[in-house]
């Protein structure tokens, strides 16, 4: 059974450095054909897709963030992370950890973590 548990500060200063990770188990993260994916949601707002790792360790991101977006992996761990640099209130939101089956859309998602940005 796979599943994805991300992890990381449940609060922020801005202009400082966002870091979350996500740990897969039940699965590789360098499996054919899946993407590692972060998406997040503010609050009283839709989900906005961030960005993501794929099974090669190639990434792309959302372009408007990809200036501050960086998606990396630990592949001895199982690991994905997501860094968010110079954040701001509006960084504020549920980010999720998901993983994208090529083709076939969104299949699993970790349970969200709740990012607060505030001084």
């Amino acid at each position: 059974q796979v599943q994805l548990q991300g992890s990381g500060p449940g609060l922020v200063k801005p202009s400082q450095t966002l870091s979350l990770t996500c740990t897969i188990t039940g699965d590789s993260i360098t499996t054919n054909y899946y993407y590692w994916t972060w998406i997040r949601q503010p609050p009283g707002k839709g989900l906005e897709w961030i960005g993501y790792i794929n099974y090669h360790g190639s990434t792309f991101y959302n372009l408007s963030l990809a200036s501050r977006s960086s998606i990396s992996w630990d592949t001895s761990k199982n690991q994905f992370t997501l860094q968010l640099k110079s954040v701001i209130p509006e960084d504020t939101a549920v980010y999720y950890c998901v993983r994208e089956d090529y083709g076939f859309g969104y299949d699993h998602w970790g349970r969200g973590t709740q990012v607060t940005v505030s001084s």
